[in-house]
């Protein structure tokens, strides 16, 4: 090919290349997307993403997002691992080199180092970084997301919308239904209402997960039906109103497990014993009949990688070989 030929291609392939580029951004950006707190516009599909909600840094990594740091909870404990991130992303975390902003109470200085272009903060929960949320706002677009009363596939369609990547929030969401629906067609419940909770040392206090929750909404997706505290016994919200939890403490635990099979998350064998053992509840008719199961100690939050092991737990306790 001579070279008029050459670089006459080369002209029509940048051509080409220009038009694509300006019909994209026509089509997808600048976009608006709505937040807890108001929208937010954004002009182009963000190359540097912050999350100070390590909740939500899960569900920014399962849409292949380019999140480059995210805050951290406290690392090597049964939830996280060395950095403080949560172990069932771990790996995925450490392929993708995400850095650590930092531990716990959240810094603005950690953040505008990160130079990022968006920035994403949970409204509520133990890892919310609200209170500077106007300050970030002065470094880049700061999206805040509830996921307090939304299922993780929520989340992801959010997240997805914000950060150009609805395809593979699409793709995970599907596959993910998919086996969610082979289940609950093969699955055999126990003994309902299920208290469905997270138990705390003891049972000093239990969060008690509502049909708002993500655990709720998988497990009512199930076929599962969640029994509620009575309206007698006093109930708590905590942690910035939540609305996917309702915590019971001292005499009020007892009461206010009504269900005759307990659904344990963010535990372990050892807190399936501790249930069982407790005096306070041996009366209690699931654990009189020991419909007591430990659905593991990822399940505390759920993103797309927790949700999936989740599932396969389900299957595993109530799926008849």
């Amino acid at each position: 090919m001579n070279k008029c030929g050459f670089w006459g291609i080369a002209a029509l392939i940048g051509v080409f290349q220009i038009f694509t580029s300006v019909a994209y951004a026509e089509q997808g950006w600048p976009r608006t997307v709505q937040g807890a707190n108001g929208s937010i516009t954004l002009n182009h599909a963000p190359q540097r993403i912050v999350s100070t909600s390590v909740t939500l840094t899960g569900s920014l990594l399962a849409i292949d997002a380019p999140v480059i740091a995210s805050g951290a909870t406290a690392p090597n404990s049964r939830l996280a691992d060395d950095q403080g991130f949560f172990r069932q992303w771990s790996d995925v975390a450490k392929k993708q080199h995400l850095q650590r902003l930092y531990i716990g109470e959240p810094n603005a200085e950690a953040v505008a180092a990160q130079a990022p272009d968006l920035i994403i903060v949970s409204a509520t929960g133990n890892d919310s970084a609200i209170k500077l949320a106007e300050q970030f706002s002065a470094i880049a677009p700061t999206l805040v997301v509830n996921y307090d009363d939304k299922s993780w596939q929520d989340v992801v369609t959010q997240l997805g919308q914000a950060t150009g990547h609805e395809a593979q929030a699409a793709q995970r969401i599907k596959a993910f239904d998919d086996r969610e629906a082979a289940l609950k067609k093969a699955i055999t419940l126990p003994p309902q209402p299920v208290s469905a909770m997270v138990w705390n040392g003891g049972g000093r206090a239990v969060n008690v997960w509502t049909a708002a929750s993500a655990q709720g909404k998988l497990l009512e997706q199930l076929g599962f039906t969640l029994a509620t505290p009575p309206a007698t016994v006093e109930q708590g919200h905590s942690m910035g109103q939540r609305k996917d939890i309702i915590q019971l403490s001292g005499e009020n635990v007892a009461s206010g497990l009504t269900g005759k099979t307990f659904l344990l998350f963010a535990a372990d064998d050892k807190t399936t014993q501790s249930v069982l053992n407790n005096p306070f509840l041996a009366q209690n008719a699931a654990v009189q009949g020991k419909q007591v199961y430990e659905l593991g100690v990822d399940s505390f939050r759920l993103d797309y990688y927790s949700a999936s092991n989740l599932l396969a737990r389900l299957e595993k306790l109530f799926v008849k070989s």
